[in-house]
């Protein structure tokens, strides 16, 4: 099956299942507990964009059955891997064409994934597939700005941008200032209500390897010529050593935004 190139990205991750699963973080046990207190007991729940499990473990463990659809073939296969249960189904496909039973499930959950879905169908989707009263729930792990990382990210600007991978944009937000934008997409849309967004401070800590391991698990690094993703992970790694006592604290806000389907057949 061919994917469009735009989309190139969304696949490149398969090709570091390994290291994608060693180091890749989980999310704040709190945030599953306030997830699972507005679902039914052993809730059917689609998981668009597992990876290889970081979240997946948690909705098995509070008793969730899982439909996890992942459009990488080795993530999946890693995800299968490392968690065998009766109650995770693992389909490879891309979320946004797979057929599944609509109205079948109480929850659409996405952790750190949502954003690769096209605008439309982070809408439409839940729209076919949840039932009445069910929610979407989106995990996003966000880089905030803070003195946590001891100035790190902006010292570290220059080795980005001798390999081209710089930062652009507007700076990352402060701690409270977060404002998933899956939020207003909700709130906007006549299909879903009760929208609400809780955050979690999930700051992660990492020797120079671990990070070294933590860019190789990123799409625009997987993305690079082989030499020049080489040379810009030894010279982080060197650099990280030389000026950081060889330890970098990313400093993180997850955010967890819920709304509820809308039951259309009222009235």
């Amino acid at each position: 099956m061919l994917f469009r190139s735009e989309r190139y990205p969304r696949l490149s991750f398969d090709a570091a299942a390994d290291v994608y699963d060693e180091i890749r973080p989980r999310y704040p046990r709190a945030m599953f507990g306030e997830l699972f207190d507005v679902l039914p007991d052993a809730p059917a729940i689609v998981e668009v964009g597992p990876g290889t499990g970081q979240a997946t473990r948690d909705l098995l463990q509070r008793g969730a059955t899982v439909t996890a659809v992942e459009i990488g073939r080795n993530l999946a296969a890693q995800l299968q891997r490392v968690i065998s249960s009766p109650r995770l189904s693992v389909i490879v496909g891309d979320f946004e064409t797979v057929e599944l039973p609509k109205q079948s499930f109480d929850a659409l959950f996405a952790a750190t994934a949502y954003h690769w879905i096209s605008a439309d169908a982070q809408l439409d989707r839940p729209g076919e597939l949840l039932r009445p009263h069910g929610v979407v729930a989106v995990v996003d792990l966000n880089q905030v700005t803070s003195s946590d990382d001891k100035g790190f990210f902006a010292a570290a600007q220059p080795i980005y941008d001798r390999y081209g991978k710089g930062h652009k944009g507007p700076a990352a937000p402060r701690r409270g200032e977060v404002r998933p934008a899956i939020a207003d997409a909700l709130r906007a849309d006549s299909r879903f209500q009760d929208t609400s967004v809780s955050s979690y401070d999930w700051n992660q800590t990492y020797s120079a390897v671990e990070y070294r391991q933590l860019m190789l698990s990123y799409s625009g690094t997987q993305t690079m010529e082989l030499t020049r993703r080489q040379g810009l992970l030894d010279d982080m790694v060197a650099f990280i050593n030389e000026h950081f006592e060889g330890e970098v604290t990313r400093p993180l806000v997850v955010t967890l935004t819920m709304g509820r389907r809308v039951d259309t057949n009222q009235g």
